[in-house]
């Protein structure tokens, strides 16, 4: 699944980093709607839209927008019971409206968030560099999950 996203919002990049990082299948392509030369148009959508709500192409071809393509996305990651509440019929509407409003005001939230995002970037860099070092030591792991779980500790 090609996910399509804002790489421009603190938040939005953040979080697919957390995706890009987890997805050692490789099920998922990342494209920066705001890089140059991208044409949302070329997607069967226009950048007004996927401004407004993240977008994702299946393999099939059909776009997929907001809370489902999350869902799908982790899903794709393995962590697909993080989101699962979000598809039960009786929750559906509220997750989908408090991501539109997410999606609205996502730079504003960016912005508040500043600390945190820079945090947890500072997190994730330390933890890159710790399996660079052990991976140039010999000591790999195999499938990439077993340094990806942040609850690790050593």
């Amino acid at each position: 699944m090609t996910l399509f996203y804002d790489a421009a919002c603190p938040v939005c990049s953040l979080e697919m980093d957390h995706l890009r990082e987890r997805d050692v299948a490789g099920r998922l392509v990342f494209v920066d709607i705001g890089a140059p030369g991208f044409d949302a148009a070329a997607h069967g959508a226009t950048l007004q839209a996927m401004n407004a709500e993240i977008h994702a192409k299946r393999p099939d071809g059909s776009m997929l927008k907001g809370v489902e393509v999350l869902r799908l996305a982790y899903e794709a990651v393995g962590l697909g019971w993080v989101l699962r509440a979000s598809a039960w019929p009786v929750l559906r509407p509220a997750f989908d409206i408090a991501y539109r409003a997410f999606a609205r005001h996502r730079i504003a939230i960016s912005g508040a968030a500043a600390p945190l995002i820079r945090s947890l970037r500072s997190v994730r860099a330390h933890r890159m560099a710790k399996r660079m070092r052990e991976c140039s030591a010999g000591a790999c792991a195999t499938d990439g999950r077993a340094d990806l779980d942040p609850g690790r500790t050593s």
